[in-house]
Order: structure tokens, then sequence, then C-alpha cells
């Protein structure tokens, strides 16, 4: 790669000397530190007028810092006359935030896009974004990658029985990803849904003598009752049929005190945001997973058949535990799953996720790509996670990038190994 540069930012070093060694090239000489107070300083230790600059800067547990450190690099770059600045962010920060979720709130993934696009960066590579929209937030060209592909050749060569598996959505946001995967792997897919809105009202989850009569009678139904298996999870957790959920109390002022007609005005108003241009969906949405936060009692709801097969759940990023637990839960209690292999891109683990879902026994294997920097202590500590170098795709898209190739050729090149 003759004129150009690359730069590593502080956020994951790691990522950076693999890309770097892919390429064959040096890492760029800068310097990174920060004052007293808080602020960062970056000097960048070597000429880069008229080179094409690459600066490595995926997102990490300090979120705010790196984004700082990567608009400050591209400028000084940019100050320095460099041809052209490409930003490299594997995990792209914010991404979560790309729509508006409550009134006043903010969509601070487009935020991000226009400080970058303003610091003076000319092309962004990321990888897997949230939300594939999010591209249009950029008046700069975007290239985003997938793990896909990497993803199913690490489950073509370590998942026993792969053929016979499902890849399973747990939530309906994610059915895209789910059925790409499954084309790329050709078998079969699944999807969750957790109902938030009724509750108490259960169907049997598991098979009664009347709906195996049933059953008997509809053995060539392809949808017999077999493959829509429902069940109650109580903060965070499957539990049975018969368990009793504790009864919360009322509090002063609560709706249970209310005579009829307040009651009634009262719901009346809480609806008003609706008519604002709000979505009942905007707090309660399947992309929160916000179990631990929740109302105790919920129904989960598989629609597919993963009895006595390997369920791998899948999703773009592991943030929190919750809906990842309850999903292996329902697919190895209630529906007979035989193992469950939890995927995703960005192993973002926030405060305890992955002690928790080590100790989940539903879970028997934990499988992240390395955009999102996991220190190595903690990665040694923990038997089922395992770690899967992303490095190639990027170096190689880098590469492209720099020569004028085409991008998509090069996952063409991935599905066919």
């Amino acid at each position: 790669m003759r004129k150009s540069k690359i730069f590593v930012g502080s956020s994951h070093p790691e990522l950076g000397k693999l890309v770097c060694e892919r390429l064959g090239v040096q890492e760029g000489k800068c310097t990174l530190q920060k004052f007293a107070n808080g602020e960062t300083s970056v000097s960048m230790g070597e000429s880069v007028r008229d080179e094409d600059v690459y600066i490595v800067q995926s997102g990490s547990s300090r979120i705010n810092d790196d984004i700082m450190e990567l608009m400050i690099m591209i400028a000084a770059c940019r100050g320095g006359s460099a041809n052209k600045i490409t930003a490299v962010v594997p995990y792209f920060p914010y991404s979560k935030q790309s729509k508006m979720k409550k009134h006043r709130g903010a969509i601070t993934a487009r935020m991000i896009a226009n400080l970058l696009t303003m610091s003076g960066a000319d092309h962004v590579i990321t990888m897997d974004l949230h939300a594939a929209q999010m591209q249009g937030f950029f008046t700069k060209p975007v290239d985003n990658l997938h793990a896909g592909p990497t993803l199913a050749r690490w489950i073509r060569h370590n998942v026993p029985d792969w053929r016979d598996a499902v890849v399973v959505s747990k939530n309906p946001g994610g059915t895209k990803r789910v059925t790409a995967l499954a084309d790329a792997l050709k078998i079969d897919f699944a999807m969750i849904h957790t109902d938030r809105r009724r509750r108490n009202v259960f169907p049997i989850s598991r098979a009664s003598p009347t709906i195996l009569e049933e059953e008997e009678d509809q053995e060539e139904d392809h949808m017999s009752m077999s493959e829509i298996r429902s069940a109650r999870v109580v903060q965070g957790h499957v539990v049975d049929d018969d368990y009793e959920a504790p009864i919360e109390e009322s509090t002063e002022g609560s709706h249970s005190e209310l005579d009829p007609m307040q009651s009634s005005i009262y719901s009346i108003a809480s609806q008003t945001d609706l008519a604002l241009g709000g979505t009942i969906d905007a707090v309660e949405s399947d992309d929160e997973d916000n179990f631990e936060q929740m109302d105790a009692e919920r129904m989960i709801t598989l629609v597919g058949d993963v009895k006595d097969r390997t369920a791998i759940i899948v999703d773009d990023m592991i943030d929190r535990p919750g809906s990842f637990i309850a999903a292996a839960e329902h697919c190895r209690k209630n529906c007979g799953a035989k193992s469950v292999y939890v995927i995703a891109t960005h192993g973002v683990f926030g405060d305890d996720t992955l002690e928790e879902m080590e100790k989940s026994r539903c879970i028997d294997w934990i499988v992240v790509t390395n955009t999102f920097p996991i220190p190595s202590a903690r990665r040694n500590s923990h038997n089922k996670l395992i770690v899967i170098d992303i490095s190639p795709i990027l170096a190689e898209c880098m590469r492209r990038n720099h020569y004028g190739e085409s991008i998509s050729a090069l996952f063409d090149h991935y599905m066919t190994l």
C-alpha cells in the first residue's frame, strides 16, 4: 500500500496491530496523551502530506474519550494536508441510538456521523451497524462490512452437526440478520418474540394430552403446535406454568386508587404521545434488552422447531444478558434444544454480562469477534467465551479501498470458503 499511512488509536491497539500485520505495513507514529484536566492531546509523529491515511479506532468502554480522540486524529491529519482520510471504526459508537425513542430525545448516531464528517473524514469503514440505514446519516461514503461470512465459516468448522442446527433470532428486529446467516449455511431458522403487553395470559408451554391428540391428527401440517412454543418469563428467567409471581403492592397515587372516571382520564392522557407522532414501541422495544427493568412477567414465544437440534442465537451485539439468557432457557427447557450457541459480532459485555451468561447452564458457548476490545485476563477467565479474529476482512477492505477495487467481491470470496 504505497502512499498510505495507518494510525491506530488507543481504544483497541491489539486489533490495529493485527490489521497492520495483515497488510505488511508499519503502524504510523503518533503520540496520544491526556492533560491533567482530562483533555486529549494528539501529535502525529510523521508526515501525512498527500498520503491516504487510515485511522483504526473502535469503540470501547471509554466510548466518549475514543470518539474525541478519533476526531482529533482526523483533524490533525487534515491539518497535515493528507490526501484522503478514512476512519476505520469496527464498532460504531452510539449505534443503538439511531432513531427517536422518546419525545425530546436525540438521534445520537446521526450526531456522531456529523462530527466525523465535520472533523474531516472522507470515508468511513465500519462493521455490522446496529441499523443498516445509519449509512444515510453520512454525507461521505460508508462501507458497512458484514461479519456473517466469517461467523458462517466458524460455524461450519466448529459446530457439530451444524447442517441440522437452527439459527434463532432473539427478537423480531434481528430476523433479517438471522435469515441471511441461515441462507449462507443453507439451514433452518426460527424467531423468538417477547410479548410485553399481554400479561397473565400464557399459552401452554408444554404439550398436554389434548394438544398431543390434535398433533396426531395434524401430522402433515408444517406449523404444528410443537413449532410454536410459549412460556413465562419472570425477571429475566423462564419459569414453570405453575409458578406464582409475587403480587406487586399498590403505592400511593397508583392507578388502582383512582375511581373509574379518573382512571379512564389517566389512561387517555397516557396515550397522548401517540397523537404527537410517537409509537407504542418507543419504550417497550425489542431492541432494548431491559429485562431487569421491565415488568416482572412477560411471555416468550418461539416460532420454529429446535427439538433435539443445536440452537444458534445470533445478534449484532451482546451488551446485556437478559434476553440472551431467557432465549437460551426457553430453547433448552421448553423447546428441547440439545445445545445453545450465542453468537454476535460485537462483544460489548457491559457490567457483569459475561459473568451472568457464563453462569447460565443453558448457554454452551459464547462466540464474538474482536471488534470490541476484551481484556486478555477477562477472555482467559471464561471457558465459554470464544473470540474470532476479524482483522483479515478489515485489512482486505482497506487494501481494496486504497486500490479502488470492489468491496462486494470481498464477501463473495469469503462466502466460498
